[in-house]
């Protein structure tokens, strides 16, 4: 999951900017419109030799189309440590922090899994409106939105990965919480329950 910006796009734009190059190239290689081969021994050799380099080129370009683009350098993650109390009990977990622009509209991207007992901690300055989506997120997450006080708000539950849907807090909000998905229904968590952590105990 990842707090939904407008400038993420970059990668999109590497796949045009290399198709645009691999029609430039082959726009400008010498093929002729479709013609029989005719004339010497010679000029054919020379036509198939221009047609091998041409199919070269071809396949070079492709192969430029194709590659990934670079992905640029991914942010790192302190940890600390936090604890959910629920009606069954307190409920311990080792999260990842979020708080810099950059770890923030990373998020929990590109990951394939997470420990059952890890999250990210979405921290801000001063509690507001928080939204977010699930562009390039691979796993299903539950989100818990957090008041000043620890106090949990509200809650979203396996939110779709890849989904490109908002979801957004109704209340302004101190952090959220991300956890893998289907943890909120396993371990009984619901809203009025308080999360216990350093961040919480400063806001409220």
């Amino acid at each position: 999951m990842e707090t939904a910006s407008p400038f993420d796009v970059a990668g999109d734009r590497g796949a045009w900017q290399r198709l645009t190059f691999a029609g430039r190239l082959f726009n400008s290689s010498p093929m002729a419109s479709a013609s029989p081969l005719i004339g010497s021994d010679s000029d054919r050799s020379s036509h198939r030799g221009a047609m091998a380099a041409l199919i070269g080129a071809a396949f070079l370009a492709l192969a430029l189309v194709l590659a990934p683009a670079p992905r640029a350098q991914l942010a790192s993650f302190g940890k600390t440590e936090l604890t959910i109390e629920t009606a069954s009990g307190k409920q311990h977990f080792i999260v990842e922090e979020a708080k810099t622009p950059q770890q923030m509209a990373q998020g929990l991207m590109f990951r394939r899994a997470m420990p059952v007992d890890a999250g990210m901690l979405f921290e801000y300055d001063r509690p507001q409106t928080a939204t977010f989506w699930m562009k390039n997120t691979l796993i299903p997450l539950d989100m818990l939105f957090i008041a000043a006080d620890g106090v949990v708000l509200d809650i979203h539950e396996r939110a779709v990965p890849m989904s490109l849907d908002p979801i957004a807090s109704e209340k302004p909000v101190l952090a959220v919480l991300e956890l893998n998905g289907g943890t909120v229904s396993r371990l009984g968590i619901k809203r009025g329950d308080r999360v216990d952590h350093p961040l919480f105990a400063k806001g409220g």
